[in-house]
């Protein structure tokens, strides 16, 4: 598997490269919005690649709490930092796309507001993690976990529901989009769950190492008390 790695790694660096220039050169540009709406290519990919991660630390989260299983747990791990990760680039893209089309960089409005909602539990899930010391941290965890991706849904389907300043979907909800745009848009987004894949790869393998050096400190401490 440690073989494999750099040649996943090579291949999706290709990916990365292919996808940028499909976004910047190859699609078409937007009537209205002109240059500016490539950031569409990017924002839009980040958007999905958080979610699913989401998506998964739910799944491990709600494992965990059934079976107690330590692998669940470093997967919920994994997947909500990666997944915090994206949902950055969502933040941070959101409103340099916003201002030149909108003419304001934030509004609060519900779309933008669930998704900063959706970063702050799930930063404040990673403190969990990261700052306390119970025995109880990773239930506790689990159960906010749990509570953020009940807002996941919220964030997707708020511009169907309700009215926002961002525009009606494109995909889905009786939107449509240029066919060129939409092949472009999933190359991205292909690119982008390859590189989350190694992320959380390269994560994960650092986290279960980091496990096993603290049950060995811990079992040393023991062996030293007694």
């Amino acid at each position: 598997m440690k073989r494999l790695f750099p040649i996943l790694a090579v291949l999706t660096a290709l990916l990365l490269v292919f996808a940028l220039y499909q976004a910047l050169v190859v699609a078409p540009t937007e009537r209205t919005m002109g240059d500016v709406q490539r950031i569409f290519y990017y924002h839009v990919p980040s958007a999905w690649t958080a979610f699913l991660l989401f998506l998964v630390n739910l799944v491990a989260s709600v494992v965990y709490l059934v079976k107690r299983n330590p692998i669940a747990d470093a997967l919920a791990v994994v997947s909500a930092e990666v997944g915090v990760v994206f949902c950055t680039v969502v933040l941070v893209t959101g409103p340099i796309w916003a201002r030149p089309v909108w003419g304001i960089w934030w509004t609060w409005d519900i779309r933008l507001t669930s998704t900063l909602v959706l970063w702050l539990i799930y930063v404040s899930y990673l403190m969990l993690r990261r700052f306390s010391d119970s025995a109880q941290t990773p239930v506790l965890a689990a159960a906010l976990a749990i509570f953020g991706a009940l807002d996941v849904p919220l964030v997707y389907f708020s511009i169907w529901y309700f009215r926002t300043q961002h525009p009606q979907p494109v995909i889905g909800g009786g939107g449509s989009i240029d066919p060129r745009m939409l092949r472009v848009l999933m190359i991205n987004w292909m690119a982008f769950l390859c590189f989350a894949f190694l992320m959380c790869w390269s994560r994960y393998r650092l986290e279960t190492l980091h496990r096993e050096v603290e049950e060995a400190e811990a079992l040393e401490t023991l062996l030293d008390v007694r």
